[in-house]
């Protein structure tokens, strides 16, 4: 919520006990208000629906095997990532997603996408940015960096859509060169 005119998590946020000022509470900005501080984020949900949060296998596990092992440097990846608990700080004090909240995913979810992106046991990397490019899904963003400034858990939304910037150029030069060569 709006606290003082900063997106947070009320529930880490300190309110001073010699406070002389009264403190200013309202819900998140930009969004639609249920009632009172209750903002309705099913616009959210369907957004985070959307980039199909969750591990997407090409191949099964060999029998017998139950988890999908990961290295220390391959999980090192998604510290940062994982972290977020999706409370919209960061979306509700992006000013691209005030314009373009119906076009442009907004920082919170495209931090998640890249969690799924750099995931190495996912297998639908090139998929999950072929769905993410375009349509402003994604190249919308300014890199202003207010997002980052308003994360309560000191996440970094600017650069995980940056990288995911990155990731996505790599992804259609590669596209671009299997479409020009020639197989024979």
């Amino acid at each position: 919520m709006n606290i003082d005119g900063r997106q947070t998590l009320a529930c880490i946020t300190e309110v001073p006990m010699n406070n002389l000022n009264k403190s200013f509470i309202a819900p998140l900005t930009c969004m639609n208000t249920l009632k009172d501080l209750v903002v309705d984020l099913s616009h959210f949900y369907n957004q985070y629906k959307s980039i199909q949060p969750y591990l997407k296998r090409k191949t099964y596990k060999e029998p017998g095997t139950k988890e999908y092992y990961q290295s220390i440097e391959d999980r090192a990846k998604i510290d940062g990532l994982y972290e977020c608990v999706l409370c919209l700080s960061c979306s509700a004090s992006c000013p691209s997603y005030w314009w373009r909240p119906n076009e442009y995913l907004g920082p919170a979810v495209l931090l998640q996408a890249l969690r799924w992106l750099v995931d190495s046991r996912d297998e639908y990397t090139d998929e999950r940015l072929e769905a993410l490019g375009g349509d402003l899904k994604l190249s919308e963003c300014f890199q202003l960096g207010v997002c980052s400034l308003a994360c309560p858990k000191g996440l970094d939304p600017r650069a995980a859509i940056e990288e995911i910037d990155n990731l996505y150029a790599e992804y259609t030069e590669r596209k671009s060169r299997r479409a020009n060569t020639i197989q024979i």
